[in-house]
């Protein structure tokens, strides 16, 4: 096996992994109707896990590197779910999501 077949096969799985992750927020967002904050937050974490700078480095550390990945990927999780549960509690009780207010109409 060649390096550049090699640095195919890797691109090829990390592209495939960044989509499955796309498709995964997608999901969720639709399914448990998440707030932006929470999308930003989903997408943040997904960008941490695929760049290569990390705060503990896998070059260096091995697998013992992937404790921050998923130490990151773990806080998004509980904190989207905390999200949606307090929206589907305040939707239960009968409570709106707030709008932005509309302008008013000019004057003749």
């Amino acid at each position: 096996m060649d390096v550049s077949d090699l640095l195919t096969l890797v691109l090829v799985v990390l592209g495939v992994l960044f989509l499955l992750g796309v498709a995964v927020i997608v999901y969720v967002m639709w399914r448990y109707r998440v707030p932006p904050r929470g999308l930003a937050a989903m997408v943040g974490a997904l960008v941490y896990l695929a760049s290569p700078v990390d705060v503990l480095p896998e070059v260096v550390l091995g697998p013992l590197g992937l404790v921050d990945d998923a130490g990151v990927v773990t806080v998004v999780g509980i904190w989207v779910y905390t999200l949606v549960q307090a929206r589907r509690i305040l939707r239960d009780a009968g409570v709106r999501p707030a709008r932005a207010p509309r302008s008013a109409p000019p004057a003749s």
